[in-house]
């Protein structure tokens, strides 16, 4: 299938790693289908990354709605379907769950106001992990993604490790790792995988969001081999290299793109080896 024919269908489109996502996979020949949701102040950075696009050469569908919302997601696909139908053959060749909004309370404190509460845990997971599984089911059932379709989330070693306050996130990054794994067995008589992709602490909107998140960054700077942060680029590069062809057997994986920062133990590791 010609590249011309391909999307990639980023959640989550406007801001670090989606954003770099778009901008690679244009990059590379597919057309951009996008999901965010910003209010007026974050929509000037929209207009840019649309006009990067057009620059590009390649065709773009943005949505700014709630992604996680039934009701529009319903909205999304049948927009997919008119896209689609007005460029007979096209298909979703990536679809990456980039959603970063979520919760970040304790789950025991002294005042039950302090701690997460049960709508909380469920926003989060469900934002952050269930959302991949119902798009996933929407895209295949209405036949929007064919052979050769890859499916995408992003995770943190977060998912195996605690830090205070991160208590339903970490949650939703493992739930996203086994729905993947689970979506990498059942969809590969489909012909599709499904991976994640386990990014090393990068500066993104998400990260300065968590309280702490300077001693994260210092902490990854120490341990990172390279003595730099991971960029939202060095993971949208790894995403050019799954949408290949030749990536066919790269299913159900978890893939660390962190330049080696998780395989340091921080216990030891003194900055140029001193």
């Amino acid at each position: 299938m010609s590249v011309s024919q391909q999307y990639a269908l980023i959640l989550g489109v406007s801001s670090g790693f989606g954003r770099a996502a778009a901008r690679a996979m244009a990059e590379e020949g597919l057309h951009i289908i996008g999901v965010h949701m910003d209010r007026a102040a974050g929509m000037q950075q929209v207009a840019e990354l649309k006009a990067e696009l057009t620059e590009l050469g390649v065709r773009h569908l943005f949505f700014n709605l709630n992604a996680a919302d039934a009701d529009r997601r319903g909205e999304i696909m049948d927009g997919i379907r008119l896209e689609f139908e007005a460029h007979p053959g096209s298909t979703i060749r990536l679809m990456l769950h980039s959603l970063a909004f979520g919760t970040l309370k304790p789950f025991v404190a002294d005042q039950p106001a302090d701690a997460i509460s049960q709508k909380n845990l469920e926003m989060t997971l469900d934002v952050m992990a269930n959302s991949l599984v119902y798009y996933a089911q929407d895209i295949v059932r209405r036949g929007l993604m064919s052979p050769g379709g890859r499916i995408v989330g992003l995770t943190s070693a977060g998912a195996s490790r605690v830090l205070p306050m991160y208590g339903a996130v970490s949650a939703a990054k493992a739930a996203m790792e086994a729905y993947c794994r689970q979506l990498a067995l059942e969809l590969a008589p489909h012909g599709i995988t499904a991976n994640t992709i386990r990014a090393g602490v990068t500066a993104t909107p998400a990260l300065s969001k968590i309280p702490g998140n300077d001693v994260i960054m210092n902490n990854a700077l120490m341990r990172n081999p390279h003595h730099r942060l991971t960029t939202p680029d060095d993971v949208a590069n790894v995403l050019r290299l799954l949408v290949k062809d030749h990536a066919y057997w790269i299913n159900g994986e978890t893939l660390g793109v962190d330049g080696g920062e998780d395989a340091v133990d921080l216990t030891w590791w003194k900055p140029n080896n001193e």
